[in-house]
């Protein structure tokens, strides 16, 4: 990476900054409307706080909480799904054509993984912006991959009549479900993790939003 006259390189490409932030709107919107949903159907004997979920009025009855919740909430969740199918679209399609999959991604392998993870957990593994290590690449890789599973699972639930074929290679409507809540909460832990690694090493932040940093604040 080059430093332009003012001592900057450039570390993240436009597109992918922009299905970043879009993607953080999508996501927020999937997941609060989801945790409503399954308020109304759960799986497992717990329910999620409705103070962190989407759709419905927090102010109506219990009952009618309920029914309204789930139905805002399911007009929710097929607004946010719309936003991230179109976008994880957009991105993936730069990220081929563009080949930022291939440069940032790969290569990736098991040896390179226990490498860097044994790095990260001694607190020896360099950072640097826009060059991602093999921890991170397993990572990302299997949060995309995470994101097609619960789209196609998605569906399955959605449409089990319609996508009968998917939901029969998903075990059937409650086996998907099932898949799909496992899903989400693999998204959600990465999050949790992509958060704490921002908050450690906060110079992340802004390269994402305006795609330069210090040419000597590359690397840390």
């Amino acid at each position: 990476m080059t430093p332009d006259e003012h001592g900057y390189v450039k570390v993240h490409p436009g597109v992918v900054r922009a299905t970043h932030w879009i993607n953080v709107i999508a996501m927020a919107i999937m997941i609060g409307s989801g945790w409503r949903i399954w308020n109304s159907s759960t799986i497992f004997d717990f329910t999620f706080p409705v103070a962190i979920t989407i759709g419905g009025d927090p102010a109506a009855s219990q009952d009618v909480h309920n029914e309204l919740g789930l139905a805002g909430a399911l007009q929710w969740h097929f607004a946010g799904m719309w936003l991230l199918v179109v976008n994880g679209l957009v991105y993936f399609i730069y990220g081929i054509w563009s080949g930022h999959f291939r440069h940032a991604f790969l290569p990736v392998g098991p040896s390179a993984f226990i490498r860097d993870a044994l790095a990260a957990l001694t607190f020896r593994l360099p950072h640097r912006l826009g060059v991602y290590n093999a921890v991170q690449k397993t990572l990302y890789l299997g949060v995309l991959l995470a994101g097609v599973v619960m789209v196609l699972t998605g569906l399955a639930i959605w449409k089990p009549a319609q996508f009968q074929e998917l939901t029969f290679l998903f075990g059937g409507f409650d086996t998907a479900r099932l898949i799909h809540f496992l899903g989400m909460s693999a998204i959600v832990l990465f999050l949790l993790v992509h958060i704490a690694l921002v908050i450690i090493v906060p110079k992340t932040l802004p390269a994402m939003i305006t795609g330069r940093a210090q040419a000597h604040g590359a690397k840390a």
